[in-house]
């Protein structure tokens, strides 16, 4: 066991001197060891990277809302409800490509447009928890509507929350949060898509220095025609105060439309969200003043990332609404449909479809939560986590609308029944606010580049042995036995009894999870950035381990409490861990596996010729000369 100990150690040591933190600068690297020890990171997610098991944020499942904002909440939901019901009309919304300004302004009156912002300012006062609670009211009726409501006070001014300085706020949150006026969020430009530290739109600051002078443009900027203030990102020059070198940095700024030189183009015309107003957005000498920057100056992709991670959770939750309203009407069909003498909820092929469904909108239901009301108890370490629920969210909707059509056969072809205007809508949001593929690398790099830094940690012990005996012990102990299979995770004191056999599939999962991150590294260290197969399987194994996680504790506390709910949702955690665990497990040994590199190998091939001859690139079937 010794021995095995010690070989263990020597391959951490080996990997650390060749490790990369993945995803941060050298700059900011140096920094945090100037800075010395960082705080102890409590995002589970991130801690599975490095082979440890940090349950605070996940067991027991969170439960944060007082009292008296659960009754708070209670009381928003009924008018939510009535605004839907009595009001609005999504199929007129995206018949007419627009919301009627009667409808916009019952969503004003209802205090829609200032959910978030606090009641001082004239907004709602509501938390995370309550917000994402409304967004699944929202998602159960009008996502077109929703993305207006969503661009507006989840990512257009989100930033003056956020970063706004006392003076900013007080100026700009009453303006939208009550007084009619709306935001955007204006990043993406022609050639600046997921890459967004790529942006062109560049602001020169003045000779007197009191004001920044704005030019470019922005494209498919959601209220970007309706939009009185943005929070906009451009270049700036930046002066390093130690060495003295110019260099372009993003700068975010509050830009109001009345500034001047601020223009939009026609509504673009879109497959979904078409209630929705997306429109280019040009900016000519665009006069801002200095006091309008939005954080600090040069630091605008920190305001712009941590915009988009605050939002994310809110798109779960949004989308688990919509899968109920999906399931609803597809169940309410089955129940009544008749073929072959029998209704088909009886049919095999029909619970198959209805189950998966419902596994699906549990599981996103339960990650939107969990993430809330982290967030609403004080986290700093969620953005992982969110990212894995906006991925998640995005795929089972569509999946879940999808069949639902199904189930409704030619009915739920039909634009009368609601579910196609839905599946338009709903393939949005597997590309805005973080593509689905920018994001799985985002999830996969982020965690290596943790338990790279944990491994350099390792290294310094190692260099000082005598003073770090304990901890050099615990790290070649741990690795031992999880490599002759002794020890390794247990989640069973977190867990009720019925799930326990459950809880230690998803532990294996865990455990070959980090031995996984360890091999990678190892074999590649710098160049893990380029193996994007891999890194694709890494995020799909980290985001079924996360699911397995949210429902085994959510489904625990209905047990605890004796909900009426409760075997129920034993019954879908059951099935998603059943699933996932050998989803897991499967992308977790193909990541390593010599087969898989081979066929990696093959599809870039594939790709680079269909890419070089601009298509299709084989021999006629038939020769036709």
């Amino acid at each position: 066991m010794l021995r095995l100990a010690r070989v263990n150690i020597q391959k951490l040591d080996a990997l650390h001197s060749r490790c990369f933190a993945a995803v941060a600068s050298k700059k900011a690297h140096e920094k945090d060891i100037a800075q010395g020890p960082a705080r102890q990171n409590e995002s589970f997610m991130a801690n599975i990277f490095r082979g440890s098991l940090v349950p605070t944020q996940v067991f027991p499942y969170p439960d944060v809302l007082t009292s008296e904002q659960k009754e708070l909440t209670a009381s928003l939901i009924d008018p939510f409800e009535r605004f839907f019901a009595e009001v609005n009309n999504a199929a007129r919304n995206d018949e007419n490509s627009k919301i009627d300004d009667n409808t916009l302004t019952a969503l004003w009156e209802l205090g829609a447009f200032g959910i978030q912002v606090p009641s001082d300012f004239g907004g709602l006062g509501l938390n995370n928890t309550q917000y994402g609670r409304l967004c699944e009211i929202v998602g159960a009726n009008d996502l077109g509507l929703g993305i207006t409501i969503g661009a507006h006070q989840s990512i257009g001014f989100k930033g003056i929350l956020l970063f706004g300085t006392p003076e900013q706020k007080e100026k700009y949150l009453p303006k939208v949060a009550s007084e009619k006026v709306y935001a955007a969020f204006a990043l993406t430009e022609p050639s600046s898509g997921s890459d967004a530290a790529s942006i062109k739109c560049r602001a020169v600051k003045s000779a007197d220095g009191k004001h920044y002078v704005l030019n470019g443009s922005k494209i498919w900027i959601s209220n970007g025609g309706m939009a009185e203030i943005m929070t906009v990102f451009a270049q700036t020059e930046q002066t390093d105060k130690k060495t003295g070198e110019k260099k372009d940095k993003v700068t975010a700024f509050i830009v109001e439309r009345s500034f001047g030189g601020v223009t939009s183009g026609p509504p673009e015309k879109k497959m979904g969200i078409k209630a929705s107003n997306t429109a280019e957005v040009y900016f000519e000498d665009v006069k801002i003043p200095i006091e309008n920057i939005l954080g600090e100056e040069g630091e605008g992709f920190k305001v712009a990332m941590n915009i988009l991670n605050n939002g994310r959770f809110g798109m779960g939750a949004t989308l688990a609404g919509t899968m109920k309203e999906c399931i609803k009407k597809a169940t309410e069909h089955a129940n009544n449909r008749v073929q072959f003498g029998q209704k088909i909820k009886n049919y095999g092929a029909i619970q198959e479809k209805l189950a998966q469904m419902n596994i699906l909108q549990y599981a996103t239901e339960s990650m939107a939560f969990a993430i809330s009301q982290n967030m609403d108890s004080g986290s700093q370490d969620y953005h992982l986590e969110a990212a894995i629920s906006k991925v998640y969210a995005s795929e089972c909707a569509w999946y879940v609308c999808d069949e639902a059509i199904q189930i409704l056969g030619g009915m739920g072809f039909m634009k009368e029944t609601g579910l196609e205007r839905v599946l338009r809508d709903l393939r949005i949001f597997r590309i805005f606010e973080g593509t689905n593929d920018i994001l799985r690398l985002f999830v996969a790099l982020t965690g290596i580049q943790y338990a790279g830094s944990h491994l350099k940690e390792v290294q310094r012990a190692l260099k000082k042995p005598t003073a770090n005996l304990g901890f050099i012990f615990k790290e070649a102990s741990k690795r031992a036995a999880s490599t002759v299979g002794l020890g390794g995770t247990d989640l069973s004191p977190y867990v009720i009894d019925e799930l326990q056999p459950y809880a230690k599939k998803t532990a294996a999962c865990i455990d070959l999870f980090g031995q996984t991150v360890e091999e990678l590294l190892l074999k590649y260290n710098k160049n893990i950035v380029h193996q994007q197969f891999t890194l694709s399987k890494l995020a799909n194994a980290a985001i079924d381990i996360y699911a397995m996680i949210v429902t085994q504790s959510r489904a625990s506390r209905a047990t605890r409490l004796n909900l009426p709910t409760a075997n129920h949702e034993l019954s879908l955690t059951k099935a998603l861990t059943l699933q996932a665990s050998d989803r897991a497990l499967m992308n977790l040994r193909n990541a390593t596996s010599s087969y898989h590199q081979e066929l990696n190998k093959e599809m870039s091939l594939i790709a680079q010729s269909v890419c070089e001859n601009s298509g299709v690139h084989t021999s006629g079937v038939i020769d036709l000369n």
